[in-house]
């Protein structure tokens, strides 16, 4: 477990409905059972910094949740940098990889078819955990952890109003014994919107080196979860942007769900555009881009490790099948139009009858 490099995004806590959420990290009481809540539709940015080992990790999310309010823990293999980004990036991602359309004419006979708050130092210990940092981030309370034991990290999210099992124990404990950090976060539903089981968030970004690029992809149990909430099948969308064609990894032994649906290089000015909606200076990342979206139908499963993206062999370019548009040749049906036609056509081929009548020698 300590050599798979990865980055588990897990929801764990369901908030108590019948107490105000507040913006402070303040402690919650503990929530009630019967609060489930589960990664629904996702889709991501990641930029890739191979020279100095920095991965920025964009998430534009959506959750199903029966809470009022709640949060979830992110293990990175370093301390994280969090920052707001621009969720603008995100449709200009899709119309830069969205099909062709071509218009060709119909054959015949065819039918019509949050404010941010400076960084802390060590904003706080207990016995094994140590709070590294405190940000109020894209709508999220964010508090950056580090945990000496499994057990220590679940007594702090119960004791700070995160759900508690001993699932999400086995889950941290091999991310503990490599010295992952965690990034605990709680996000609530808007007040006059709490009967819709649908959550946004803000983009939320999150930088770290990492020996290699990753992706979270380990839950426990998200079956029963995604059971109670009716959730029967989710997106999973990841851009990845890096100096070459990446490819993703599972395990040696099961391969990764994902396809690549578009991938080449982008120019300069588009790398300086999405930049700048992002937020981020222009030397981020490689001078060049390389950007490759993958398509996901992330089961409801319990994933055997995490997505980790390796060089690809096959650096050609990949673009989606173009979409046919079929236009009608419209014959004009007005009198008018062929009055005129022949005003234009029929003169001269009168003109030319009369001269070829005279050349004709005359016969007896």
């Amino acid at each position: 477990m300590t050599s798979r490099i990865g980055l588990s995004l897990l929801v764990v806590a369901a908030v108590a409905a019948v107490l105000p959420w507040s913006p402070a990290p303040a402690c919650c009481p503990a929530p009630p059972s019967g609060k489930p809540v589960v990664n629904a539709d996702q889709t991501v940015l990641i930029i890739w910094d191979a020279a100095t080992k920095t991965q920025h990790f964009i998430r534009q999310a959506s959750f199903k949740a029966e809470a009022e309010d709640f949060g979830f823990i992110v293990p990175s293999p370093s301390q994280p940098e969090l920052e707001e980004s621009g969720n603008a990036a995100f449709p200009y991602l899709r119309k830069l990889t969205e099909p062709e359309i071509r218009k060709v004419p119909r054959p015949t006979g065819m039918s019509c078819g949050c404010s941010s708050a400076p960084m802390a130092n060590v904003a706080g210990k207990s016995a094994e955990v140590a709070v590294l940092a405190e940000k109020q981030v894209a709508g999220f309370d964010a508090v950056v952890l580090e945990a000496m034991a499994a057990d220590a990290l679940v007594g702090w999210l119960k004791d700070h109003g995160y759900a508690f099992s001993p699932e999400i124990e086995a889950w941290a404990k091999p991310y503990v014994e490599a010295g992952w950090k965690f990034t605990a976060l709680k996000v609530a539903k808007p007040k006059d919107d709490q009967k819709q089981n649908a959550v946004a968030a803000s983009a939320l970004r999150m930088s770290f080196k990492t020996e290699r690029p990753l992706f979270p992809y380990r839950e426990p149990d998200p079956q029963k979860a995604a059971a109670t909430l009716a959730a029967r099948q989710r997106l999973l969308r990841i851009y990845f942007v890096g100096e070459h064609r990446y490819r993703g990894e599972l395990t040696p032994d099961q391969p990764w769900s994902g396809t690549v649906a578009w991938s080449d290089k982008l120019s300069a000015e588009d790398r300086s555009k999405l930049l700048e909606l992002l937020n981020l200076p222009a030397t981020t990342g490689p001078e060049v881009w390389r950007l490759t979206e993958f398509e996901d139908q992330w089961p409801y499963l319990p994933a055997p490790g995490d997505v980790a993206f390796v060089l690809d062999t096959d650096q050609s370019s990949v673009k989606r099948q173009p979409i046919i548009q079929y236009v009608s040749l419209r014959v004009p049906m007005d009198a008018t139009v062929y009055a005129l036609g022949a005003a234009v056509v029929l003169p001269p081929v009168w003109r030319r009858l009369r001269r070829g009548r005279r050349q004709c020698p005359t016969t007896l």
